[in-house]
């Protein structure tokens, strides 16, 4: 996915194996600081949305692509053809996905900070990595972004300095059966277990995989050790996708992800909060594992099921779509997972995505309520208005029906989005039938989202979310 977007979330991968903490007072919870990263200077509003359409192209395209493969497959090293479609090679690791928000991580004994992207839709972390050592093939290059530094004004971690970091041998049954886009080459048994993923736009990264350790804040302002997580030191990366960022991290569900580790330790629980794309630069909020008091208070979430049979991604049941109170006549196989169909909620995907046949009821629905409003033409997007003399008031009011009676009542702006001064488009893209559909972050914006991974619930309420981290102990923003 492209740099120019206005979001990056960043999280982190763990192993099959076990998570350890300092010592020190337990905690129930910690935290990563949310933060969206700035518009690149010199581009237009209609500029980014249309990259950002692009992008999410490109993000459906490894969605797909991923549902429809095994999750831990290896594979030989192959050349990538030239990338001309959205599709991604067939026998190639896929792409984790880059998210739309940035976390600060601190990586390594002594600690190096990066900054890096991921999104609930990953179960696999790498950092740009350089990395010396004799007989490792992949361990060899400038640490990615085009070689040198890592390129873009962007860091590197040094492996070399930190005391922490344990390459893992090829040989080891880790690397044959948990690690995501492992290769099968293996010169040597002590030779580092080496991955290849890449995405269909020609991007790619590739390296070793390593034990480390990362530094957190605990929900009580002490700073603790996450030990043993495994992560993926990046000799070699290119693409637009990583040109703004040191690394990729994700919050995918999984037996090796950080969210599935790091739950078990928290409460079985984690939660985040998007802040609005149009908020001001400084707006953030933090990325909580473990109990969370705003979740309940001052009062309750809705609440539905979170399915997760479709590893790595979070899915849930939708009843149907309704505009103005009305129920639309959408076609039930296009919410039913086992008929091609089903929802994922994705903080990587940013406009929400829906299969044809929900798509084209929504859009005309909602377009029968804007007839008043002038059609203007804004490629690549269908439906736009010149909002110059459009109502503030009256507008149509979507909402999404989830299982056990919980609704997602997103305000207007979230699917009636700002793409060009005076003008707004409809925020929500098609995906070929059959297909599943995507409830993007712009659409999950100004909510506090739990993933209760220990119940298999989802808990959502409405937030501002720069209120929400005045309740965790601790917080300090200058961390």
């Amino acid at each position: 996915m492209s740099p120019r977007v206005f979001f990056f979330l960043f999280l982190l991968v763990c192993p099959h194996g076990f998570l350890a903490l300092a010592a020190g007072k337990r905690s129930t919870s910690f935290r990563l600081k949310l933060f969206r990263r700035p518009a690149s200077a010199g581009t237009t509003r209609l500029e980014r949305m249309q990259e950002l359409f692009r992008d999410d192209q490109l993000r459906q395209a490894m969605i797909h692509d991923r549902l429809g493969r095994r999750p831990h497959g290896r594979r030989a090293c192959e050349v990538s053809p030239p990338a001309q479609s959205f599709k991604m090679l067939l026998n190639s690791g896929v792409y984790t996905g880059t998210a739309q928000f940035f976390v600060r991580f601190f990586l390594g004994k002594p600690a190096q900070h990066l900054v890096l992207v991921a999104d609930t839709g990953s179960d696999l972390t790498w950092v740009k990595c350089r990395l010396r050592l004799r007989g490792c093939r992949l361990c060899h290059g400038g640490g990615g972004g085009g070689g040198g530094g890592g390129g873009n004004g962007t860091r590197v971690f040094h492996p070399e300095v930190s005391s922490s970091f344990q390459p893992i041998p090829c040989s080891s049954d880790m690397c044959k059966t948990s690690l995501p886009f492992s290769l099968i080459e293996c010169p040597a048994p002590t030779t580092p277990c080496a991955f290849d993923y890449r995405y269909g736009d020609g991007s790619k990264a590739r390296g070793v995989f390593a034990n480390e350790s990362a530094t957190v804040v605990l929900s009580n302002g002490k700073h603790t050790k996450l030990r043993h997580l495994v992560v993926g030191c990046s000799s070699d990366s290119t693409g637009s996708s990583f040109q703004a960022s040191d690394g990729v991290l994700g919050l995918g569900y999984s037996n090796i992800s950080f969210a599935s580790i790091a739950t078990e330790r928290f409460g079985g629980r984690f939660s985040y909060c998007l802040v609005d794309h149009l908020s001001p630069r400084n707006a953030s909020d933090f990325l909580v594992f473990g109990h969370r008091p705003s979740v309940l208070s001052p009062s309750p979430p809705r609440e539905t099921a979170l399915v997760l049979d479709l590893q790595p991604f979070y899915a849930v049941r939708v009843d149907g779509i309704s505009v103005d109170g009305t129920m639309l006549a959408v076609p039930k196989d296009v919410w039913d997972l086992s008929a091609g169909g089903g929802t994922i909620l994705d903080s990587g995907t940013s406009l929400t995505v829906l299969a044809q046949p929900a798509y084209q009821a929504v859009a005309s629905a909602l377009n029968r309520r804007l007839a008043g409003i002038p059609r203007v033409n804004m490629d690549p997007f269908e439906y736009c208005y010149n909002w110059t003399t459009a109502p503030t008031k009256n507008l149509p009011r979507m909402v999404v029906h989830l299982a056990g009676s919980a609704s997602l009542k997103p305000p207007p702006k979230s699917y009636l989005i700002n793409t060009a001064d005076g003008v707004k488009c409809l925020g929500i893209v098609a995906t070929p039938w059959p297909g599943i559909s995507i409830i993007g972050n712009i659409m999950q914006q100004e909510h506090l989202w739990e993933f209760d991974l220990k119940n298999r619930l989802l808990r959502f309420k409405r937030s501002s979310c720069r209120k929400s981290t005045s309740r965790l102990a601790g917080d300090d923003e200058s961390n």
